[in-house]
């Protein structure tokens, strides 16, 4: 009888440690604080806690398993020639320390060696916000149909100019959200529109009408990051915050209200900054055409940048299919930067990475985005089975494909060379536009044309038509002096 009572106790995992062995308290805790708590945690993303040893026990094979894989923690860009910050990738001695905890027994270990836990204000990662606004009225969503996209209007009740350093979006139903873009519209207009549609918010409106500026963005696996010191949105009193939401139903009827946290500095900003996103427009005017089947669709882009800038960070952005995003700037001097690669695209997971360091990039530097797709069957990704013909287009189970790149000029006069780096970009989203609509040799007949008509009318020679030269402009074509394609003086 006295063996049969004791046999249980024999089975049972270990909860003293071995000599030398790895405990809970001591060497498991602090990893699982690093890496994994921040999504890990009551009311966070992850679907389930590793805060405490009971939670981190009973899935420690689990832990193993996934680790040892690369699944967990979530981390894409690899490769890379620049530091990025926030790394959540396990090291080699980390991953030992866990497979040897296991194989010991999961012990815990002494409860003085536990670190203090983290602490995460409310839920909210970045802290208890300065400004808390909620949806005024839930959205309901059907549980079937096309993807909708719906923009929600909510009064920052402001009453003096703010200075915006972080957002963090949360969603009330985050399963039915695909993304959401935040804006500052202080014009009024977001507001007007919404007023003409009795459910709550509005459809969308063409890109760049209405809905103001735009200051943060969430997409599944996003954390929010604040701006880098020296930056900051102007938000003027008065102003509303538009949530534009991008929905993917989920097979049953769903109720959204979107939460944002606002975060301010007394400090107004510096400097300027803004993004370049290659290719542009999402890739809307790449040619994205992934037929049946296709397991290595490619495109293309290079920018080059007019201005010396400070890159600070990067945004990708993709749908299923995507399979690899890589983005290199080339050097006036010949060198090669390797910014962000991200060899095993996942939808789930796209980050904004920050660098650990600013990067200097001269003006005169080349950027090449490159991007893959996977329109096979054999992709676990894909969301269709048999595969069908995919292009760009709004809807998730369309495509896109894009890197945005976070810069600052470093010049003396950062409003002039902030237009400068505008204008040229401008001129390229026209070039990669026109070469999707024309094709690129009319485009080219198009841009020599243009240079006729400058070369003409540049009376002064320098390059350029100044104010009086482009008034004199107007006057000849309003007056039919130009016919056939040739100005007639």
């Amino acid at each position: 009888m006295r063996s049969i009572f004791l046999l249980p106790f024999a089975l049972a995992p270990l909860a003293i440690p071995l000599q030398g062995a790895p405990t809970y308290t001591k060497d498991i805790a602090p990893v699982m604080n690093e890496k994994c708590v921040t999504c890990h945690r009551p009311g966070a993303s992850a679907p389930f806690q590793l805060t405490d040893y009971d939670s981190v026990r009973r899935r420690a094979k689990t832990i193993e398993r996934v680790i040892d894989r690369g699944y967990m923690p979530p981390w894409h860009a690899i490769g890379g020639d620049v530091a990025i910050e926030g790394d959540r990738r396990l090291t080699e001695d980390e991953k030992q320390l866990i497979q040897d905890w296991v194989a010991a027994g999961r012990p815990e270990g002494d409860p003085a060696d536990m670190p203090e836990p983290l602490e995460f204000p409310d839920g909210w990662l970045l802290g208890e916000p300065d400004l808390v606004l909620t949806m005024d009225e839930a959205y309901e969503l059907p549980a079937d149909g096309p993807d909708i996209y719906r923009n929600f209007v909510i009064a920052s009740g402001l009453k003096e100019e703010k200075y915006l350093k972080a957002v963090e979006f949360r969603a009330s139903s985050p399963e039915v959200v695909h993304h959401a873009l935040i804006y500052v519209d202080s014009s009024g207009r977001s507001r007007e529109v919404d007023k003409q549609d009795p459910e709550p918010g509005f459809a969308e409106m063409p890109v760049g009408e209405g809905t103001g500026r735009q200051v943060s963005g969430w997409v599944p696996g996003t954390l929010p990051k604040p701006l880098p010191e020296g930056l900051a949105h102007k938000v003027p009193a008065g102003s509303d915050i538009v949530i534009q939401t991008h929905f993917h139903l989920t097979g049953k009827p769903e109720k959204e209200a979107s939460t944002v946290g606002l975060y301010f500095t007394d400090t107004p900003p510096k400097k300027p900054f803004t993004s370049i996103q290659v290719p542009p427009v999402f890739g809307a005017f790449s040619g994205i055409d992934l037929a049946p089947g296709a397991d290595d669709v490619t495109i293309v882009d290079t920018f080059e940048i007019p201005v010396e800038v400070e890159a600070f960070g990067l945004q990708p952005h993709a749908h299923y299919r995507g399979k690899s995003l890589n983005l290199t700037a080339a050097l006036p001097d010949g060198t090669e930067q390797v910014l962000l690669n991200i060899p095993e695209w996942d939808m789930n997971w796209q980050e904004e990475y920050r660098f650990e360091n600013p990067v200097i990039l001269p003006a005169g530097t080349k950027l090449t985005s490159t991007i893959a797709w996977d329109n096979s069957a054999e992709s676990t990704d894909n969301p269709i089975v048999p595969p069908v013909r995919v292009r760009w287009g709004f809807e998730s189970f369309d495509e896109m494909g894009s890197i945005d790149l976070f810069v600052v000029p470093t010049g003396k006069n950062p409003g002039r060379e902030m237009k400068t780096l505008r204008n040229a970009y401008r001129d390229h989203v026209v070039w990669v536009a026109g070469k999707h609509v024309l094709g690129e040799d009319k485009l080219r007949g198009f841009g020599e044309l243009r240079e006729a008509a400058i070369a003409k009318l540049d009376s002064d020679g320098d390059g350029k038509l100044s104010a009086e030269e482009r008034t004199e402009a107007r006057r000849l074509l309003s007056s039919r002096s130009m016919t056939d394609g040739q100005i007639k003086q």
